[in-house]
């Protein structure tokens, strides 16, 4: 009997050391700082020791740049180490770098550790943040890098320039045209380059000459248009004589026009140039209806007159001397011929 209750107990007492073995150990999960007290602008490193099995994976969720609270900022992780404890344990040590720029006495809170659907909290921790002496800031180098900043050339252009640049360079503009206009003044130019060329004019006598053999075949009279005729006819003769005689004819009536012609030149078909006006002024305002000669006679009146009107050719001495030997040596070769 007390063999059996001894074996009993053996066995009892071994599967209850088994069952414990099996079980998993809990995680434990601390943290404390190198130092309770900081210099602004120094940093500081939170040590951090998890005990785990080492078949447990989790994570801390903090990220460098981020903050444990607004005035302590995260630098980032400075190392990590694994120790094998025995027994299927590890014990894992961090170190978190803080920074702080800001002096006074924060209670940081705790930093978590995820391991599945677990969560694991350090202890809350104190942090004195000590401001700097003004000659310590020779000692200091742990303040982050300052970068230069990104400058443009219209950042050294004053501010009014910047902000009205537009009306400036309007200014500006209209300056440069006032000069050029007053520069083509004092020149006696046009205070407008010309966009198109000028028209190049006929001369009067061979612009109204056309233009006459162009309203004779346009056979207004013959097919009733007397009226018609008779306007486009004496128009033609008041522009050439206001381009040759220099008279603003076009404005004139009949009787004034024959008062201010007094060119030396117009005296001999003076008449002629009367009659064409007389008709022309009875068929526009009373409507007569003038005979087929009187329009033949009208049209060769204004014919004669251009004629006997149009612009003498001054032939210099040089070329009267070419054209009479050019004539004496033609009647000397039709001699010779003969």
């Amino acid at each position: 009997m007390h063999k059996r209750g001894f074996i009993k107990t053996y066995l009892l007492s071994t599967l209850l050391a088994v069952g414990m073995t099996s079980m998993a150990a809990p995680t434990t999960f601390k943290a404390k700082l190198d130092s309770a007290s900081l210099l602004m602008g120094k940093q500081v490193a939170m040590q951090i020791e998890i005990v785990q099995d080492s078949n447990v994976s989790g994570y801390i969720p903090i990220n460098e740049g981020d903050t444990l609270t607004d005035k302590v900022e995260i630098v980032g992780w400075r190392k990590s180490d694994t120790t094998d404890l025995g027994n299927n344990r590890v014990q894992i040590n961090k170190e978190l770098i803080l920074q702080s720029f800001d002096s006074g006495l924060y209670t940081l809170p705790p930093v978590l550790y995820v391991v599945g659907k677990d969560t694991f909290r350090t202890n809350k921790l104190t942090l004195k943040v000590v401001p700097v002496q003004v000659d310590s800031l020779k000692n200091i180098h742990d303040y982050k890098t300052v970068q230069k900043p990104n400058t443009k050339w219209t950042d050294f252009l004053p501010d009014f320039i910047t902000d009205y640049w537009w009306a400036i360079l309007i200014g500006l503009l209209l300056l440069l045209a006032g000069i050029y206009m007053y520069i083509r003044h004092q020149q006696g130019k046009s205070l407008l380059p010309p966009i198109l060329p000028k028209k190049q004019l006929l001369p009067p006598y061979e612009e109204a000459m056309g233009a006459l053999a162009g309203l004779k075949s346009a056979n207004l009279w013959q097919s009733g248009q007397e009226k018609e005729y008779y306007t486009q006819l004496t128009d033609i003769l008041r522009r050439y004589i206001c381009r040759r005689f220099e008279i603003n004819a076009m404005e004139m009536t009949s009787s004034q026009l024959l008062s201010m012609l007094t060119a030396e030149e117009a005296a001999p078909v003076k008449d002629e140039l009367r009659k064409i006006l007389e008709v022309s002024d009875f068929v526009k305002f009373a409507k007569m209806r003038p005979l087929a000669d009187e329009n033949e006679q009208a049209f060769a009146s204004a014919v004669k007159f251009i004629e006997e009107t149009k612009p003498v050719e001054i032939v210099p001495p040089e070329k009267q001397e070419d054209g009479k030997n050019t004539a004496d040596k033609k009647e000397t070769e039709a001699k010779k011929e003969k």
